[in-house]
């Protein structure tokens, strides 16, 4: 996976200010030690799941920092990746095949 695409990808998925906003959150987070570094978790997830990085989000659920990984397999599934950002634990993982 491309650690530049996922950047832009999150960037996209934005708009300005709140990227800006989003982007300032996470490096606080990560500069305090209380999230694992994305790249971190990306090869978490191209290990068990190979295949190209569709986006990659930093989000709050339920008072817990949560990465999510959208990951389209090489065997042309999207997987949706839940990792908890603090520990890189695999919280769920949902998918669906391709469609036709």
């Amino acid at each position: 996976m491309k650690h530049a695409a996922c950047i832009l990808a999150v960037l996209l998925s934005c708009a300005p200010a709140a990227a800006d906003e989003d982007h300032d959150r996470a490096l606080r987070a990560l500069e305090e030690g209380r999230i694992l570094p994305l790249t971190d978790i990306l090869s978490r997830a191209e290990a068990s799941y190979p295949g190209h990085l569709i986006e990659a989000e930093l989000e709050e659920e339920d008072g817990v920092l949560v990465y999510e990984i959208k990951i389209l397999t090489s065997g042309g599934r999207v997987m949706k990746l839940y990792y908890d950002a603090g520990t890189g634990e695999l919280l769920k993982a949902k998918g669906r095949e391709k469609s036709r």
